[in-house]
């Protein structure tokens, strides 16, 4: 007899309903080409290279579509990281052209400019990371 593990589990267990276009969503998509595309691109992108450090050490900035590794993060990483910048998660030496928005935008702007980010991501890959959003919040 085949077992199923938890992860695959809570899969099955919650909606498998993507993100839909929506007020939310239209305006996260705003806020991001304020303050987001510039660096991580007007498609979500990301910049050239993004994993191979540039001469001064530091990683270009990523994509956030599905070919990154933004979807390999829960919300709550994703919400810290823009409002704290990446220094929450990086050793202290860790050098990094992210800035923090914590000062710029309210928590409800950053929540909604997650949303737009996730909404473009395939129905697939939005599971998977709400799997992993769930299992964070179970810690």
């Amino acid at each position: 007899m085949r077992t199923i593990g938890p992860i695959a589990l809570l899969a099955l267990l919650l909606p498998v309903t993507p993100l839909q276009a929506s007020e939310e969503v239209a305006r996260g998509a705003e806020i991001y080409k304020e303050h987001c595309a510039s660096c991580h691109g007007a498609e979500l992108e990301g910049q050239a290279n993004w994993r191979q450090r540039g001469p001064d050490g530091r990683l270009p900035a990523p994509p956030h579509d599905e070919t990154g590794h933004t979807w390999h993060h829960p919300d709550q990483v994703l919400f810290q990281i823009t409002k704290e910048g990446v220094a929450a998660f990086a050793p202290k030496d860790y050098v990094t052209d992210m800035a923090a928005f914590g000062d710029v935008l309210s928590d409800e702007e950053i929540t909604a400019v997650i949303d737009y980010i996730k909404s473009t991501w395939p129905a697939e890959i939005q599971l998977r990371q709400k799997v992993l959003t769930e299992g964070y919040r179970a810690q």
